[in-house]
This record gives C-alpha cells, structure tokens and sequence, in this order.
C-alpha cells in the first residue's frame, strides 16, 4: 500500500526544512540544535513541552516511574482495549517484539502469553525504576520470556535485524531524539519487520488527553519519511488511539 500523495508532499517539504542549514531561519526566541540542526529549540512553548521541536511538533514532557502507577490504572482496560490491540496485530508464535518504553510491563506481559515461550519481548525503557517494576510485576506472575533492556534516549540498544515488531504505545510522541531513536529502531528490525504507532488521535477533539500528548495520523508519517518504512495500514479499532503500522524497506546503519 503506498502513501496518500498529500502526505508524501508534505513530508518532503519537512525533510527538506529539516536539513537546512542552523543559519537559515535563526530568528529571535529559536535556536537550532548544535548537535542535530533537525531539531529546534524556542524560549516560547507550551507548558506541557520540553521546549523542543521536531518537523514543526514539539516534544511532550516524559512521563517518569513516580507516575507508574496510572499505568495500571483499572480504567485502562476500557479507554485502551489491550487485548484488542494486540490481536489486531496479528503477532505469531515465536516473535520477537520490542515494546519501547515497557514501564510496568502492562502490554509486555499480554504480548508474551501470544508470542509464547519460543518468543521473546523486549521490553525497553530508558528508566532503571521502571526496569525494577517491571522485573517484580513478571516475577509475580512467572513470566519468563520478557527480557528488561535499558536504552537511552537515542537507541533502545536491540540487536540488529533481530526484532519482528517494535510497539510504540503512547511513548513516541515523548521521545527527546525522535530521529535518531527511530532510526536504531530500524537498524533492530528484521528485513520485514514492522513499527506500529499507537498514539492518542490528534484529529479527534473529543479524546480527552492533552494536545502535546496526541499525534495525528500525518504528523506520524511525516515523521518516519526520513527512514526506510512503508506505510502498511492504519488501524481504527480502539475508542482513542489510532495504530500506525510501517514495514521496514530497507538495511540501515545505527545512529550515533
């Protein structure tokens, strides 16, 4: 299936500003990142932002361990439906799926009853806390085939052309370094292998999450045209969120 051409255009058109040069548009208040001119920095944002922006979206503020409990609050399983998204997945015996910014484990230790003992989830996060919970919370429930990865803000730190899926559920849109973290997360996926976005519907007023903390459907493929991924499906089967399904096309090196 191939993209909506709009979205092509656009994306194009944002690649483009993002490989400008720091001295083209440096006006009063926005800075260009000394380390990655894709990214800006404006004195002026939203309180629920971090101050810096990516293909013209600014960064959500990340959500730390001490708030981990919302992660297993009990409304969840009505506002998110888990069960239905991962079905709608279809995932195999077998598979090894990456689940960035795994917290608690509250969709690892679903996905590991699919996948089975021959698979294997990752779950990742850049907190060591989280990591803690999530080993306690699987050791409750005797749950072997979750393995807990410590990543950084760059890279999930995945085996190259190991990963079947990577799940994304909510956590994209915090992401410090978009750019270079979806690129690693390419370089993990088998030739194939696919990324699913599973973000809050910015199209949707009536989602009652905070704007910074929702994505529109081409905001996310505007975001992952830099990198080898095809736009698979998108799928509308849970009451908030849409999930954004890319393959990989491509090999691709690590980022740095």
């Amino acid at each position: 299936m191939k993209r909506p051409l709009f979205c092509l255009g656009l994306a194009a058109a944002f690649v483009a500003l993002g490989q400008l040069s720091p001295a083209f548009g440096q006006t009063k208040g926005v800075r260009i990142d000394p380390e990655n001119p894709r990214y800006t920095h404006r004195t002026q944002h939203s309180r629920d932002g971090i101050g810096k922006f990516y293909m013209g979206r600014e960064i959500a503020h990340v959500m730390g361990h001490l708030g981990a409990g919302w992660l297993e609050r009990p409304s969840r399983e009505l506002e998110e439906k888990p069960q239905t998204l991962i079905r709608s997945l279809k995932l195999k015996a077998g598979d090894n799926v990456a689940d960035i910014g795994v917290g608690t484990g509250y969709f690892a230790r679903r996905i590991a009853r699919v996948i089975g003992p021959k698979g294997t989830v990752y779950g990742v996060d850049i907190q060591p806390e989280m990591l803690e919970l999530l080993a306690k919370n699987l050791g409750k429930l005797g749950i072997k085939n979750v393995k807990g990865v410590l990543g950084t803000i760059k890279n999930p730190n995945l085996p190259a052309n190991s990963i079947d899926l990577a799940l994304m559920v909510d956590v994209y849109h915090e992401f410090s370094h978009p750019h270079e973290m979806l690129q690693n997360l390419c370089h993990a996926l088998k030739p194939g292998g696919r990324i699913a976005f599973v973000e809050y519907r910015m199209e949707d007023p009536n989602v009652p999450i905070k704007l910074l903390h929702k994505m529109s459907q081409l905001q996310v493929m505007i975001e992952a045209t830099p990198h080898p991924l095809e736009w698979v499906e998108t799928i509308s089967v849970l009451p908030r969120q849409h999930v954004i399904v890319f393959k990989k096309t491509a090999t691709t090196p690590a980022a740095k």
